[in-house]
């Protein structure tokens, strides 16, 4: 793709967004490949969670409503009807005529490899649907999973296997009755990249009980493993959670905005510079969200951000 080609799309779909200029975001990552811009489709599968339905806890993550993220959580419909529903959001809003089916909503690989393959197959059926991102739990992710979606990924389909991390920590997961540790996400991962098979490790910033030795040490943890994407969120408060309760008593505070500005930049400084980032701050709708409230601001953040990242004379990238 020619530098001026590349440029014009740049313009044509609203992507002028100077952060761009300093991170390899996903948007940018697919426009630069397919000479178009890509976007995601949530869906929601209708799956379980092993840390709700008994298997290894109840009642999820003391931070996790996922009727605060997932357009179509509340009530389950076909995937097709999902992706049509997408569609006619994104094009409205930018244009965007291809599309990477996001298995969002609670742990996307929690079925027999027949189930999964008959959904994945759903999606991946329609003509303008190029991949596959499947979010998931490191402690969800047999070799048999692995197989298929690398097998996917073989047919010419971009996909990505999603892990959702959240801290290196176990004593931080635990405190957060995630139901797994480090190790499960260590075995995982190396057994899918040692199969050529993409991760975007999920990290959240702000768990309770730690500061920016945590966030860092996390993060090298997760690099010196190898990783080929990030996705960075910011700890927030919603209805329906144990942290809300916790949050109410004065058990939890929420951190500022400018102090999670720094802290994605101080990160960003650490990762390698042909990093990919699905994301760079996570929102919450207005219904569900209790604090702390810049959390309902994806914009202010991430112009932040990039405000941030300038200010330490970041170097800015140049797209071939």
């Amino acid at each position: 793709m020619c530098v001026q080609h590349y440029n014009n799309a740049i313009i044509k779909f609203g992507i002028n967004h100077l952060l761009s200029e300093y991170v390899n975001t996903l948007g940018q990552s697919l426009l630069k490949k397919h000479g178009e811009r890509v976007h995601k489709v949530a869906i929601n599968a209708g799956l379980s969670c092993p840390n709700r339905d008994g298997s290894k806890g109840i009642g999820g993550c003391t931070f996790c409503n996922n009727a605060t993220f997932s357009p179509n959580a509340r009530s389950i419909i076909p995937i097709l009807q999902q992706l049509q529903n997408g569609r006619e959001v994104i094009i409205k809003r930018t244009g965007a005529k291809k599309y990477i089916a996001y298995f969002q909503a609670y742990t996307n690989t929690y079925a027999d490899v027949a189930t999964l393959t008959k959904m994945y197959d759903i999606a991946l059926a329609q003509e303008d649907v190029i991949g596959l991102s499947i979010g998931t739990r490191p402690d969800c992710v047999p070799e048999a999973v692995i197989d298929l979606l690398v097998e996917y990924q073989n047919q010419g389909f971009d996909v990505w296997l999603e892990l959702g991390l959240q801290s290196s920590f176990d004593e931080t997961l635990k405190r957060v009755n995630r139901g797994h540790g480090f190790k499960e996400y260590q075995q995982t991962l190396l057994a899918a990249r040692a199969k050529g098979l993409r991760i975007c490790t999920h990290l959240i910033i702000g768990l309770p009980g730690e500061n920016e030795m945590h966030f860092k040490a996390t993060l090298k943890r997760v690099l010196d493993l190898g990783v080929d994407g990030l996705k960075f969120h910011p700890l927030h408060v919603v209805k329906g959670t144990q942290l809300a309760n916790e949050w109410r008593r004065g058990e939890y505070q929420p951190m500022k905005m400018d102090y999670y500005v720094k802290v994605v930049a101080d990160l960003i400084a650490i990762a390698p510079r042909d990093m990919i980032y699905h994301r760079l701050t996570g929102t919450a709708n207005t219904q569900q969200l209790l604090a702390p409230a810049w959390c309902n601001k994806k914009w202010a953040v991430l112009n932040a951000i990039e405000k941030e990242l300038k200010q330490q004379n970041r170097e800015r990238i140049t797209w071939n």
